[in-house]
């Protein structure tokens, strides 16, 4: 008999029909006479609830069904005369696909904390809340995919291996084919990376932007969606030395054009959640929601359905670095010392507390903040006329703060070129970078995505290490 998977079998009311269905056991209660059997594979969060008849032939049998253990049941769909199921099956037979003994298997039916979880990530998808996430992850991809492609973008590979630093930052993994016990070295006693795979120092990328800015000088709109990878040593709940970004470059476009993609974007995904995502969305709300219960109420965060639905709701206030530097250094908590970074003045680098502020206290929607002084931002964004500033944007999200970041790119060759001189990024390696502003350059525009952040905002979860499979963060390497 082939397999029904549990999301489509409780959407059937064919009572009396003989089915199969598979999956692993989240539970087992009953009495002398039955016992019933919630099973789980993935398709859902929700669970079939399985009804057995307790007899001399199946008492073995379901002494060694557990909480973990895989089953095949054969039986027949009917009418649930219990609450919380319209549907479910009763047993004829039963398979045990695989035992998991309940002294030895970690994920019990009981409240586990995300730190616990997290030690146990080859399981923690077993749970309720990393299924969830899992499933969520899933359609976020999709939407993205789908966004840019109903909208005639074209998906670029760019390169994990990389001799360049977009972001100058020098924050990068090394790749190296050296013998580490017996470097080669130059007769200045300098490492020889002639020696090396690639005759030269290489890293794992930070960034897909530049390769993608190459493809959009001549296929006009493209994106990349690849991991990304930075060594920087943080513990945050907030940073991965391994995460995924979404970088989209739009030739012909200036930085109004990429404000407009950005919030169309957003709002597209987050339409496509609250449209395909909800058992889901909802279980992470009531979860966070319990978490927070013991918070005074100014302090729990916004409920996971009105937030998403204040992204959908409000367009994106469009304020320039300059007005915003201005409300923070007049605001409450600048002037009473609450910030933990104070603002003094023109200059400063935003953080997420200037952010949230912006966006939940004062304008109360999302923001997208533009023209950053040129000293705190990246070598390729387009220099304004006041010589002070770059065309620069960040979407700034509530209780996140930056979800994506983004800018003009500069096509005026001589003023890139000095502008790299003044940050002391080599010309030689990227002279291929340059060399497309000497032919046909255009105007273009581009931002990133870290996926992992639009996954905390979509998820409500509180930490971006349970927002990806395998967290990879300092010291941190078991799966």
């Amino acid at each position: 008999m082939k397999r029904i998977e549990i999301k489509n079998l409780l959407e059937r009311r064919d009572y009396n029909a003989q089915i199969n269905v598979k999956g692993w056991v989240r539970t087992k209660r009953g009495s002398k006479n039955v016992a019933f059997i919630a099973l789980n594979d993935g398709s859902t969060i929700n669970n079939i609830q399985i009804v057995v008849d307790r007899n001399d032939n199946n008492a073995d049998l379901l002494e060694n069904i557990n909480t973990g253990a895989s089953l095949s049941v054969d039986g027949i769909l009917v009418e649930s005369t219990g609450t919380g199921q319209a549907v479910e099956v009763n047993a004829t037979n039963i398979e045990i696909l695989g035992k998991a003994h309940p002294d030895e298997y970690p994920i019990q039916p009981k409240k586990h904390t995300l730190e616990f979880l997290r030690e146990k990530a080859h399981l923690r998808f077993r749970t309720n809340t990393f299924a969830a996430i899992t499933r969520i992850r899933h359609s976020m991809i999709f939407a993205i995919h789908k966004f840019f492609n109903d909208r005639g973008f074209y998906n670029i590979h760019s390169p994990i291996i990389t001799g360049s630093d977009a972001e100058g930052a020098g924050e990068m993994f090394q790749v190296t084919t050296l013998d580490l016990d017996n470097i080669p070295r130059t007769e200045e006693g300098e490492i020889n990376y002639k020696k090396d795979f690639f005759g030269k120092i290489a890293n794992l990328t930070v960034s897909g932007q530049l390769e993608a800015e190459l493809a959009a000088l001549a296929l006009s709109k493209v994106y990349t969606f690849g991991p990304t990878f930075r060594a920087e040593n943080s513990n945050t709940s907030r940073h991965l030395a391994e995460f995924w970004m979404i970088e989209p470059e739009v030739a012909f476009n200036d930085i109004h054009d990429n404000m407009d993609l950005a919030e169309d974007m957003l709002k597209f995904v987050i339409q496509y959640a609250l449209d395909n995502c909800m058992d889901d969305l909802l279980f992470l709300s009531n979860r966070l929601q319990e978490e927070e219960k013991n918070k005074k109420a100014d302090e729990r965060s916004m409920e996971l359905i009105e937030k998403l639905k204040f992204v959908l709701e409000n367009p994106f206030e469009r304020v320039s670095y300059t007005e915003a530097i201005d409300i923070l250094r007049n605001s409450k908590p600048n002037k009473k010392k609450k910030f933990d970074y104070i603002i003094e003045g023109w200059g400063a680098d935003l953080q997420s507390e200037h952010e949230r502020y912006l966006v939940e206290k004062h304008f109360k929607k999302p923001v997208i903040l533009t023209d950053y002084p040129k000293e705190i931002k990246a070598f390729y964004m387009k220099q304004n006329d006041d010589g002070k500033t770059v065309r620069a944007m960040d979407v700034l999200f509530p209780q996140i703060g930056e979800i994506i970041g983004g800018s003009q790119r500069e096509e005026n060759y001589e003023k890139l070129s000095k502008r790299m001189a003044e940050m002391e990024i080599p010309e030689e390696s990227m002279w291929w970078f340059l060399e497309t502003r000497k032919f046909g350059t255009v105007p273009h525009a581009g931002y990133g995505l870290g996926f992992e952040r639009l996954m905390l905002f979509v998820t409500g979860m509180g930490n971006i290490r349970d927002v990806i499979a395998f967290p990879r963060t300092p010291l941190n390497l078991e799966f």
